[in-house]
């Protein structure tokens, strides 16, 4: 069976999305940034926050770190002297002299998050393999690596990924184990290979290349080395790759309500189209247009995993997809139905009822989500509200990956980029303005961002030895990396692998299973053989560090 077929096997077409899948985004909204805060506050009241287990498995260390490593870099001015705690976390347990230390970055999240993967991922499949020593390293800001005491702006200055890469390249330089306080396991004395999926993935790419002394080696998993501002080839996976009926019927329903709302701005059909959706209280089209294009995003939170799989995607494409009306309650909206989409330049008999069948969906996601919290559409709903970006205190986490992407990542994901002879799977009045709200109001970032500063490093073209490039043939991500459609493709070579995972899609090889939770096609073949490959090169990479230096494995 088809991994997408595998995945969406079991989804139930008018089940309605509890969790939307948010992992690795850019373009994130308002409402995006306040569940993230309402998430941490429920993580703070709960007495069991997280999984506590694998916390007091691998206790959290500390390693005291720079605040700023370059002093002649102008942008951190003033600069500081000072250092913070960082902290990793480690897993001895395959540990034996001659090993490597194998180190996760754990990129824009709370590095316990990343636990799991020294436990049974791919941390602990490298470390059995090479007789390693497994690292979780959070990153500066992220979890409790707090450099400073807000993230005002202008404590947000040494949130850079320079910085970062400074941070890595400093902890294997001077890293001690407790418990291992007797062997030097520094970069001096043993190999160093870097591990990161998605940001992070770029992070260890880039480590590789400019701390080649100190990491042998990286394996970069849907790393994103090519920053790009106006990012519209995010959903060119979805449009590809998806459900032939699914993006038909998105992009047909897409186009016909943005004929409304941008072509009969003076009529009474842009509030149609609203109240028709059950969203007339929004006042901002552009607002409207982002809150109901929610469901497409969905594909990248597909995995094969089940204990991380998101059925979002599944669940919209079900709904969308079909042309019999999957909810009762709308068919009394038929009729009105008909005439919006003639508005919008559409008469086919079969979009009426998937029109009926969206309503339904974002009824089901987004309409009666907003009435159980009491709040009005716009509070739920709208993207600006300078008050709220306002906050800098040390609770607002959102502050800190959008800052990242407004300053030098990018990756403004639009509707208005898509080409002119192309229909978008989301509203063309989803655009740069709209996207860099966030820029404007959080951080006086009024210019796009600067992505020179990370694509120096070489984008999409960088290449090293011992620096492997593992992406998914289906990751909304793909256009930014190595193997993007398009590319000349490269010779896979122990040195510098390229390996391409069919029909995968955000750095599947990064999640495992323990032995007894394995069964057939899970994990599938193409993830179960790049594990295998990355566990051969990598044994190959600490030989040849061994070889070099004339000592024993």
């Amino acid at each position: 069976m088809a991994i997408l077929q595998y995945l969406l096997a079991s989804v139930a077409l008018v089940a309605p999305v509890v969790n939307g899948y948010k992992g690795f985004r850019t373009s994130l909204t308002l409402g995006d940034f306040k569940e993230q805060m309402e998430e941490r506050e429920m993580r703070t009241a709960l007495i069991h926050p997280r999984d506590t287990d694998l916390e007091k498995l691998y206790p959290a260390q500390t390693i005291q770190m720079p605040i700023d490593h370059f002093h002649n870099d102008s942008i951190y001015e003033p600069h500081t002297n000072e250092t913070f705690l960082l902290r990793y976390w480690f897993d001895a347990s395959h540990y034996q002299p001659g090993g490597p230390v194998i180190v996760l970055q754990g990129g824009e999240t709370d590095g316990a998050g990343r636990l799991r993967y020294l436990q049974k991922g791919i941390v602990a499949q490298l470390s059995q393999a090479t007789n390693g020593l497994g690292v979780i390293f959070e990153h500066r800001y992220y979890g409790e690596s707090h450099p400073t005491d807000d993230f005002s702006t202008k404590n947000l200055r040494f949130l850079t990924t320079d910085q970062a890469l400074a941070d890595q390249a400093y902890f294997a330089q001077n890293a001690v184990f407790p418990g291992l306080e007797h062997l030097n396991l520094t970069s001096h004395n043993v190999p160093y290979i870097a591990y990161g999926g998605s940001y992070a993935g770029s992070v260890v790419a880039f480590l590789r290349k400019l701390y080649p002394d100190v990491y042998w080696g990286a394996i970069a998993s849907s790393g994103v080395p090519e920053a790009i501002y106006d990012y519209w080839e995010y959903y060119e996976a979805a449009r590809i790759y998806g459900p032939s009926e699914c993006i038909e019927a998105t992009q047909k329903l897409t186009h016909a309500i943005d004929n409304v709302l941008i072509n009969h701005t003076d009529t009474e059909y842009p509030q149609r189209v609203k109240n028709i959706f059950g969203l007339g209280n929004i006042t901002r089209n552009d607002d409207f247009a982002n809150a109901i294009a929610q469901g497409i995003a969905g594909l990248q939170g597909l995995n094969w995993d089940p204990a991380v799989n998101s059925t979002e995607f599944g669940h919209y494409c079900g709904n969308i997809s079909s042309t019999e009306v999957l909810y009762p309650g709308i068919a009394e909206r038929e009729e009105e139905a008909k005439e919006l989409l003639a508005v919008g330049g559409y008469d086919e008999v079969k979009l009426v009822n998937q029109l009926l069948n969206y309503i339904g969906y974002v009824d089901a996601t987004a309409v009666k989500g907003c009435k159980r919290r009491g709040k009005s559409q716009d509070e739920c709903f709208t993207n600006y509200d300078s008050k709220f970006y306002q906050q800098d205190d040390i609770t607002q986490e959102w502050r800190l990956w959008a800052y990242q992407y407004c300053f030098e990542w990018g990756y403004l994901q639009t509707g208005s980029g898509v080409p002119a002879d192309q229909l978008p799977l989301i509203s063309r009045l989803i655009n740069l303005e709209f996207t860099s709200t966030v820029c404007r109001e959080a951080f006086n970032i009024t210019t796009p961002s600067q992505v020179e500063r990370i694509n120096k490093h070489g984008g999409v073209n960088i290449s090293y030895p011992r620096l492997a490039h593992v992406d998914g043939e289906w990751d909304p991500w793909r256009a930014a990396s190595p193997h993007r459609i398009g590319l000349p493709g490269r010779e896979s070579t122990v040195s510098e692998p390229f390996i391409l995972i069919e029909k995968g899609v955000h750095h599947w090889d990064e999640n495992g299973l323990f032995p007894n939770e394995t069964r057939p096609g899970l994990p599938p073949k193409p993830v179960a053989d790049v594990q295998k490959a990355e566990a051969e090169f990598v044994k190959a990479w600490v030989e040849e560090w061994h070889k070099a230096r004339g000592t024993d494995v």
